[in-house]
């Protein structure tokens, strides 16, 4: 039993998840506390991003139970985890590709602090907000503000990943789960974001998976590793990255992967 003082964020317990014959997340049991900035690897297959959608709700579990803040929420929908104060971004951003970054930025923001209800939302006016200070440092922040006006279908792959993150942090979650975050930024913009994320340190409980560990590295206060949807290993990074199972299964398939410098 632990003697963390700290409040659970996320306990999962012997969580299962099948597809058909393959078992893509294999009683897994996992637990995150307030504040935690933890990261999650392994090579693909391994099951991390499977996992990352049970946790967020958009897969069921076959087996095994989910807690948020001590509120089991294994069923429970997407949409109402967010208004917990759970929130994620993807691999592939997802955005209002037909309205400009500052109107993506507007819809956050009114879904976080003004709890509308989905036609109010889409139907309320955006230009009164658009100059909310929030919005106005969130853009600074992220450098999205010579791009406020652009419509989002017209961004490229950085700045679109910019975006979507400068959506989850707006909302001032009380959990942030962040999916390959790094992927298509290039290297000024992924300086960028850890300075940004660096900052929510002690303030916001954050959750990564990432390829490119080399990047993220200092920054993780504690590391899981999956294999075969399994986790093999768990505690700070450097202890984790010298397990003998994570050197035989998880550096010996990015390698045959041909992706060592990817996770390296």
């Amino acid at each position: 039993m632990s003697t963390d003082p700290r409040a659970e964020i996320i306990r999962a317990e012997g969580v299962t998840k099948r597809f058909k014959g393959l078992v893509a997340v294999d009683n897994v049991s996992f637990v995150l506390r307030e504040f935690d900035v933890a990261g999650i690897i392994g090579s693909n297959g391994a099951g991390k991003t499977t996992f990352f959608n049970l946790v967020t709700g958009y897969y069921p579990p076959d087996e095994g139970r989910i807690y948020f803040k001590g509120q089991d929420v294994t069923r429970m929908p997407p949409e109402q985890r967010v208004d917990l104060g759970m929130m994620r971004t993807f691999q592939l951003t997802a955005t209002f590709d037909s309205l400009t970054v500052v109107d993506n930025l507007v819809l956050s923001y009114f879904r976080a602090y003004e709890k509308p209800s989905l036609l109010a939302l889409f139907f309320n006016t955006c230009k009164s907000r658009r100059n909310n200070p929030k919005i106005v440092e969130i853009l600074e922040t992220f450098n999205l503000a010579d791009l406020r006006d652009r419509v989002v279908k017209n961004l490229s792959l950085g700045e679109k990943r910019r975006l979507e993150i400068a959506m989850s942090i707006l909302a001032d979650p009380s959990l942030l789960l962040l999916d390959e975050p790094l992927a298509g930024l290039a290297e000024s913009e992924i300086k960028m974001l850890l300075d940004v994320l660096k900052a929510r340190v002690g303030r916001q409980t954050i959750l990564i998976v990432e390829h490119k560990l080399s990047h993220v590295q200092d920054f993780l206060q504690r590391l899981t590793v999956m294999h075969e949807g399994r986790v093999i290993a768990e505690g700070p990074c450097e202890e984790c990255l010298r397990h003998p199972e994570v050197r035989r299964s998880y550096w010996q398939i990015a390698t045959e992967a041909g992706e060592g410098e990817a996770v390296a």
